[in-house]
Parts: structure tokens; C-alpha cells; sequence
């Protein structure tokens, strides 16, 4: 038996560059960590040749054709893994909720399935091939960052440039740095399940057609910058208003990133003692991200309490996808 464990993560800065409709004409880059919430696969051989996959639902199949799990399918096929295989994902947290689950588990049932046959792949190559399978063979509208954060893990600088490449860098700060960026987020489940294809797909549409949404990118492009600036600084109060002024050109990508509800809840987290944040994620529900001095958690946490959001804890996650448990 294969366990691998993947983690979630929450996007900082510079979310939307990662689309190919951005960075195929001007580099994209995103600052992104990985946060102490996870998936977990567990793959295992079959007495027989049949394929058993267990999710909301459970299928057992004899041909690998026959699989209506997508991702689960193509993961088979590419690590030329047929039949005679038992697949359970198990996640922490609910899909749809703005924290890369999709990307999460193709990179955690890649690297379970590359270990079931005794082989390794870098987190680059994880990465990679999770990308080729949700882009390229599902036809997902997505962006490219979910993929390497949940097979790098930590916080990273991740570029992505015009000629498909992509350079992931550690975003290199002295560990009080990190503690007190960490310190200062709070992540709340807002309650709203969102559909982050049909907000990726108005934002894709939107890229290939209005100067105003490239402009407003290249803002979010330049503001990953400057977070990773103030990290490395150790200007970690500097942050919150980056991630503020990100959120409102973020705002502009699509006209369903955000609604009044979202943003009565943001307005409020900040009159509580916030000073930025943003909605995880593509946008339109799922998880809000906060930044907040610590002395103002408590108001922050009886606002959003008021507005019946959940707290998610989260906390720094320093590696990515690895297998856990592996047993002949």
C-alpha cells in the first residue's frame, strides 16, 4: 500500500498571471505557500485486474476507459498504470473551496502512482505532468501555480514565462519573518461553494479581449513583487496592504470574482482590524483570506463569527507532495 500526502495551499500575490492567456504574452509570477492542510491518496494492488475508485461515489471498473473519475483516469494512463489498482482520496478540507484541492490531488495521485511502481519524479516533473493532464488533457481553464506549490510546498516564487517554462524559487526570509507572516493570516470558510472553471473561464476570455484586464494582471504581477520584497524584508506589516490593493485589481478580472455578499464580509473584517485580504483562490465563495495584526484576532474572529464564516487554522507547510507510507 502507497500513501502520499499533498498539502493545500493559500495564494499570496499574483493570482491570474498564471493563466496561459497572460503569460504567454508577458511573464506571470505568483507568491504562494502551502499551508498545514492536506490530501491523502492511498493506492493499492488488486487480488484481480479490475479498478476500484473511492470518492463521493465508488467505481469499480474492468476497463480503464470505463473510469468517469477524469483526473484519476488520465493520472492511470500517463504513469502507464491499466488496471489492478485500488484509489481512495481522503482531504482535510472540502473541495471547492478555493485552496487548489483539484491540482492538490493530481500531484498527490501522480506521485502514489509513480511509487507503486518503485519510481520517483521530481517535484518539477509532479508538477508538469499534473499541468498536462488538467490543461491539456481535460481542458481545464486553470493557471499553473496549484500545481508546483502542492509538489514544491513552502512559500514560493514561482515565474512563469512565454515559452512555457516555469522557475520556482523559495522565498528566502529569516524564520521570525515567517512566523509573523503566518501569525498575522486567518483564513475563514465563507460558506459559498464556487465553481472556479466558470470565473477562470470569464477571466481566460477576458485576457484574450480587454487591454483593462491585462493591465489589471500586470498590476497583480507587479504586487507579487513587492510582497516578496516585504517578506524577504522582514516588513511583514507592508504586506497586508499589498494584499489589500491586490484584492481590489483582482477584483477586475472577472465579474463573478467577487458579489455583495463577499464584500460586506471583507468590509467588515477590515472595520474588525484587518488591514488586507482577499477571497482565496479564483474567486466568487470559498475560503476569504485575512491579514491582521495579532492584537486584532479576536475582533476579527467575532466579526466573521457574526457573518457565520468557519475558521480554517492554517500554518506554513515546508514540503510538498511526498509518499508517507509504503508497503509491499
Amino acid at each position: 500500500m502507497i500513501i502520499s500526502r499533498t498539502p493545500f495551499r493559500v495564494s499570496l500575490a499574483g493570482g491570474g498571471s498564471d493563466l496561459a492567456g497572460y503569460y504567454r504574452e508577458q511573464p506571470g509570477n505568483v507568491v504562494t505557500m502551502a499551508i498545514n492542510r492536506y490530501m491523502y491518496v492511498t493506492v493499492n494492488r488488486r487480488f484481480d485486474d479490475s479498478i476500484r475508485v473511492s470518492y463521493t461515489r465508488t467505481e469499480i471498473v474492468d476497463r480503464l476507459e470505463d473510469l468517469q473519475h477524469d483526473l484519476i483516469r488520465e493520472a492511470m494512463k500517463l504513469t502507464r498504470i491499466m488496471k489492478g489498482v485500488e484509489i481512495t482520496p481522503i482531504a482535510d478540507l472540502p473541495a471547492g473551496i478555493g485552496l487548489g484541492s483539484s491540482s492538490t490531488l493530481a500531484v498527490g495521485v501522480l506521485n502514489a502512482l509513480y511509487a507503486l511502481k518503485a519510481e520517483w519524479r521530481s517535484p518539477a516533473d509532479l508538477a508538469r505532468q499534473a499541468c498536462e493532464i488538467e490543461i491539456e488533457k481535460l481542458g481545464r481553464p486553470i493557471g499553473k501555480q496549484d500545481q508546483y506549490i502542492a509538489a514544491y510546498g513552502g512559500m514560493q516564487d514561482i515565474h512563469f514565462l512565454q515559452d512555457e517554462t516555469v522557475t520556482v524559487h523559495p522565498v528566502v526570509s529569516t524564520a521570525s519573518a515567517r512566523r509573523r507572516l503566518v501569525g498575522h493570516l486567518l483564513l475563514f470558510y465563507t460558506g459559498l461553494h464556487r465553481d472556479s472553471s466558470s470565473v477562470l473561464g470569464e477571466a481566460r476570455q477576458r485576457l484574450n479581449g480587454r487591454a483593462d484586464t491585462r493591465a489589471a494582471v500586470a498590476g497583480l504581477v507587479r504586487l507579487a513583487g513587492c510582497v516578496r520584497e516585504a517578506i524577504v524584508a522582514g516588513h511583514i506589516d507592508r504586506v497586508g496592504e499589498l494584499l489589500d490593493e491586490s484584492w481590489r485589481l483582482k477584483k477586475q478580472m472577472a465579474s463573478n470574482v467577487t458579489n455583495g455578499h463577499l464584500d460586506e464580509l471583507y468590509e467588515a473584517a477590515l472595520e474588525a482590524g484587518a488591514s488586507g485580504g482577499k477571497i482565496s483562490g479564483a474567486g466568487g465563495g470559498g475560503c476569504m483570506l485575512l491579514f491582521a495584526s495579532p492584537r486584532c484576532h479576536g475582533a476579527v474572529r467575532a466579526a466573521m463569527a457574526r457573518a457565520g464564516l468557519r475558521e480554517i487554522p492554517v500554518g506554513l507547510e515546508p514540503e510538498g507532495s511526498r509518499i508517507i507510507h509504503f508497503s509491499d
